[in-house]
């Protein structure tokens, strides 16, 4: 069965865990629509998206970026969605930060994204073995074959 966690909530770092990296303001839910597509998986998902983010706590940004740096620690795969709504530069940012590593990485572009050819051309470079997908069924289809 699969095991959530979505921020601020902590993840122990027990178990098959699998980050979502992907864009979160301005571009639609997409972490939903990919949690329904795992289910049910022996993942245990960790979502930065939180579905009440205090965005009146001048705090809460500080909160969740150390979230997202311990969680994407202690997951065992990250699986980064960029749509096609944002360039979402901090994705971009921890895709190439952890291509530079060994843990398993599953990468899924929207057809219609603008830096879509920048990302297939420097994932292609640095981690060849990664196969980029093009929707969020194939995407989910990766993580289950893993």
């Amino acid at each position: 069965m699969t095991k959530y966690i979505e921020a601020p909530s902590e993840f122990d770092g027990e178990g098959k865990a699998i980050f979502f990296a992907g864009g979160i303001t301005g571009c639609p839910d997409w972490q939903s629509q990919i949690v329904e597509l795992l289910k049910p998986s022996p993942w245990i998902i960790l979502n930065p998206r939180q579905a009440n983010f205090p965005i009146h706590d001048s705090s809460a940004s500080q909160q969740q970026i150390a979230w997202e740096f311990r969680h994407l620690r202690l997951a065992t795969a990250i699986l980064f969605w960029f749509p096609c709504e944002t360039l979402c530069p901090i994705v971009l940012y921890e895709l190439g930060a952890w291509s530079m590593t060994n843990k398993p990485l599953f990468v899924g572009i929207h057809p219609n994204y603008a830096r879509r050819e920048d990302v297939e051309i420097q994932t292609f470079l640095v981690r060849p073995e990664i196969q980029i997908v093009y929707s969020l069924e194939e995407l989910a289809n990766q993580v289950y074959k893993f």
